[in-house]
């Protein structure tokens, strides 16, 4: 890992800028953030043939590295975050599992301290207020109606660093946490859900704003019951969370949230687990037992998809290269539309002056080959 020099002049890439991408661009940093002209003398750094796009923001995260942020201590939750650093994630939420409430709490109390100390950006609450026709990798003995007071005590816990929280807005309950989420400027996410079409209008119109890993973990499009899908797609309040890691999702389907939402209200996630960026075997998710094989989490007893071992620039490459969606439309998927929806993107998220100095240098053929946190090289390209 390389220090940080007080100025420094990135060169002769292509940068893509929210109004676009700029050939033969300059990125000047000084100290931790991005500067609009640089010192004449400042060292140049030439990445002719190359792409500098804004550090990666992940809204959805349970770990990598082999460390889980649902039950890893302090260090091991580092060791997760390093590892996803070193793919372009400069931004990370954690997220837990399904567990029992004082758990929760406590691991929220835990996670709050590496927010409140920069290496995190918020916390995830992914269950337990979630359906049990729906749970996908989640412990379906720990599942429960969200309970807005329950909802409130996690959210006390996490000492106003919580983010986010996936509900299956359909149960009882759900409604009413989701208007205290939005009145205290927590996410409202629907997702692991049951609900009807008109049940998830009546959730977005409540103040719901994503749409927990969009497909995954809630009925399929019917053309007499739309369904969830339908209605968080058609709903321009929305953002519609993807998983693209070639598992989770059809190209088609991939194709088809863009076309039908635009790449304003997409944001790509890994929903990754402790094996992202670390490789197969026998893993925990929570309570459950998970097997890695070709890079494919399953729970041991059901097989049911358990998360991924995707990172974001995984991601970014499968969209640029496989899906053929325009790498401007990437950048905004995966770091300005998280950013905006984590209330950050006043210091992440694009490339702009005054900003936080995170970017990542992709080669011709968008393999990552250099990451920047705050000035200072995770990996020197």
């Amino acid at each position: 890992m390389a220090g940080r020099a007080d100025s420094t002049v990135l060169a002769g890439a292509r940068v893509v800028l929210p109004t676009g991408t700029v050939e033969d661009g300059r990125v000047t940093v000084e100290g931790t953030r991005i500067a609009g002209d640089g010192a004449a003398n400042a060292p140049v750094v030439d990445l002719s043939g190359h792409w500098i796009v804004p550090g990666f923001v992940d809204m959805h995260n349970h770990g990598g590295g082999g460390a889980s942020f649902t039950s890893g201590t302090v260090d091991e939750v580092l060791t997760g975050v390093r590892t996803h650093r070193e793919h372009g994630t400069t931004t990370l939420v954690a997220s837990t599992v399904t567990g029992e409430m004082d758990f929760l709490a406590e691991r929220a109390g835990i996670l709050s301290e590496l927010v409140e100390q920069g290496d995190l950006a918020g916390i995830h609450f992914e269950g337990p207020f979630i359906s049990p026709c729906r749970k996908g990798a989640h412990s379906e003995a720990l599942l429960r109606d969200p309970d807005p007071a329950e909802v409130r005590k996690l959210m006390d816990a996490a000492r106003g660093t919580a983010k986010m929280f996936t509900l299956a807005t359909e149960l009882p309950g759900g409604i009413d946490s989701v208007r205290l989420l939005a009145e205290h400027g927590v996410i409202a996410a629907i997702g692991h859900t049951d609900a009807t079409y008109e049940q998830t209008v009546e959730a977005i119109d409540a103040g719901a704003t994503v749409a927990t890993h969009l497909y995954n973990a809630m009925p399929a499009i019917g053309h007499r019951a739309p369904g969830p899908i339908a209605a968080l797609l058609e709903d321009e309040r929305v953002t519609v969370e993807l998983i693209n890691d070639g598992t989770h999702l059809h190209p088609a389907a991939l194709e088809l949230a863009y076309h039908h939402a635009g790449a304003d209200r997409v944001a790509l996630i890994t929903d990754a687990m402790d094996a992202a960026g670390f490789g197969d075997g026998r893993y925990q998710l929570g309570p459950l037992a998970v097997n890695v094989e070709n890079g494919v989490a399953r729970l041991v007893e059901g097989n049911s998809i358990a998360g991924s071992t995707l990172t974001l620039d995984t991601a970014f490459h499968r969209a640029v290269t496989i899906d053929r969606i325009p790498v401007e439309d990437v950048v905004r998927s995966i770091s300005a539309n998280p950013a905006r929806l984590l209330g950050v993107d006043d210091r992440v998220g694009s490339l702009e002056p005054g900003k936080d100095a995170d970017l990542v240098v992709l080669d011709a053929d968008f393999r990552l080959k250099g990451v920047m946190r705050k000035g200072e090289w995770i990996v020197r390209p």
